[in-house]
């Protein structure tokens, strides 16, 4: 679903303010966002080689210290990626690639075992629990497949989407995780998933059997990710695609910058991503529900567009980048504006930052969405009316610049909630 913002429909604020400022150049303004790109997914693409060295270290000699290690990585790895969501939906480059390294949820039945409770095959997917680390060879769409060797091709060629299917993510980061944490059995209570360490072990250590094809897909999968990430590093680079695309027209760029910032704050992580587990009540609606990692997936979200709109960055080696920003159009347009706008991203920042803390502090993302938690529901709607709130002033800021209608993504549990339940 889909919310439309007019650029003629939107009201101007009460008191009239003078341009205090010269506006920057769009074409600065362009460069400035492309190069905070650039940055993000370079750090998105550090990180996750630091990863796949945890995971060879993993595979290599598996312990607990060495799973953990992976884990820590893993984490840290979501850091600069959760930043770069904000150039979703307004670069069709990202777009169209995305799914491949963040695609969610997942119907984890397909990588490998899975508890009884997690039922079997469904009119829906019938490759819920094809579990391909325990089977070398099954048949797709009525055509047999050799999974003897579990391979980067098999998964992003094969086992991706296999048969259409969304819900079958053989790829990215949150596959990595599964086999990094295994499932989160505990619903609402204490405890994110606990996958031995031997479930990589070799000999009669292994558990979960088929060890060494489990560390086959988890190698397999984490240098697919290091793969798409050069790929997309690449394409925001002097002469990449995506930076070619936004020097095309500068007013379409402008509202990409502003695209990207209203439908992630709206329609995906507000709606789909919180408001929609709120409504169900449903540990499964976590966005990294193996690793309860979920508050630092929102809160990062809600940095990224923060930053986006400020035009600055700290990379992950503490160097800073900043230029002109889309809040200096702004303030050349309507420092009133810019202000207001700069409030609310603070606004919302902090009430992703309580939520963040309070579940570092123990209580998980999964225990705020329970049933009847008062305290949960709050902390998580607290950053929902926070994104919705700083997107009403988006859409101010499409009319301020006189761009064209854009289009921002929704949500039913926004703007249709009884179809949730239908």
């Amino acid at each position: 679903m889909t919310r439309f913002f007019a650029a003629t429909s939107a009201l101007t604020l009460c008191i009239a303010s003078a341009a205090v400022a010269d506006a920057p150049a769009k074409a600065d303004v362009l460069a400035n966002y492309a190069n905070i790109a650039e940055a993000k997914y370079d750090d998105s693409l550090i990180a996750a080689k630091k990863l796949q060295a945890a995971v060879n270290a993993l595979i290599e000699n598996p312990s607990d210290a060495t799973l953990n290690s992976a884990r820590a990585a893993w984490l840290a790895a979501r850091v600069p990626y959760q930043q770069t969501e904000v150039y979703r939906f307004g670069n069709a480059i990202v777009d169209d690639w995305e799914g491949k390294v963040n695609a969610w949820p997942l119907d984890e039945g397909l990588i490998d075992y899975v508890d009884a409770s997690y039922g079997g095959p469904s009119d829906e997917n019938e490759f819920a629990v094809l579990n391909v680390i325990a089977n070398p060879s099954f048949e797709l769409s009525g055509e047999a497949v050799d999974a003897s060797e579990i391979t980067p091709e098999l998964l992003a060629e094969t086992l991706h989407e296999a048969d259409g299917i969304e819900a079958n993510v053989a790829t990215g980061y949150h596959a990595i995780e599964f086999l990094l944490w295994g499932q989160d059995l505990n619903g609402h209570g204490t405890g994110a998933g606990n996958r031995p360490w031997s479930d990589y072990a070799q000999g009669d250590d292994c558990t979960g059997g088929n060890c060494d094809r489990r560390a086959q897909y988890l190698s397999a999968a984490t240098d697919l990710l290091v793969s798409d990430l050069e790929w997309m590093a690449a394409q925001w680079q002097d002469g990449g695609a995506a930076r070619a695309a936004l020097a095309e027209n500068e007013a379409a760029g402008i509202s990409a910058i502003l695209t990207g910032m209203g439908s992630l704050s709206y329609g995906e992580t507000a709606g789909e991503r919180m408001r929609l587990g709120v409504m169900l009540n449903d540990p499964e609606e976590e966005h990294s529900c193996f690793a309860d990692n979920t508050h630092n997936d929102h809160y990062y979200n809600g940095v990224g567009i923060q930053n986006v709109y400020l035009g600055t960055y700290t990379r992950i080696d503490g160097t800073p980048i900043s230029g002109a920003s889309l809040s200096d159009l702004v303030i050349a347009s309507d420092p009133a504006l810019d202000t207001e706008m700069k409030m609310k991203l603070a606004n919302t920042m902090l009430a992703l930052g309580l939520m963040k803390s309070t579940a570092e502090a123990g209580f998980a993302y999964d225990q705020m969405l329970e049933r009847g938690n008062a305290g949960g529901e709050a902390l998580i709607m607290g950053g929902v009316n926070g994104l919705v709130d700083q997107t009403k002033t988006i859409e101010r800021i499409v009319t301020a610049l006189e761009l064209d209608q854009i289009e921002f993504e929704g949500s039913d549990s926004l703007d249709n909630p009884d179809a949730v339940f239908q």
